[in-house]
């Protein structure tokens, strides 16, 4: 299994845009075969997307998939920084 944490700093005068945009991208990813988890946090003008998938190649599609490049492509002007992606391991 493979866990992904995505973190995603929203311009204050476009945050309910960027949560619109991320409901999408979270209603499309969970469609997906290789999708074990595709949970969206908040705090503030923080959003944090929590993934688990099934493997490289189910994570590799997805990458792959024209809604999530709309998505980077349409939050760029949106987002306060570059939306930060973490592979990890579980430790505990």
């Amino acid at each position: 299994m493979i866990s992904i944490t995505a973190i995603l700093k929203s311009k204050p005068e476009h945050l309910i845009e960027v949560q619109s945009l991320l409901t999408h991208l979270v209603t499309e990813t969970r469609k997906e075969a290789a999708c074990i988890r595709y949970d969206l946090h908040t705090s503030e003008n923080v959003f944090i997307l929590w993934e688990e998938w099934k493997d490289q190649p189910g994570l590799d599609l997805h990458n792959n998939q024209s809604y999530l490049k709309d998505f980077i492509k349409k939050t760029e002007s949106l987002v306060s920084s570059p939306i930060q992606v973490y592979k990890t391991a579980q430790i505990l």
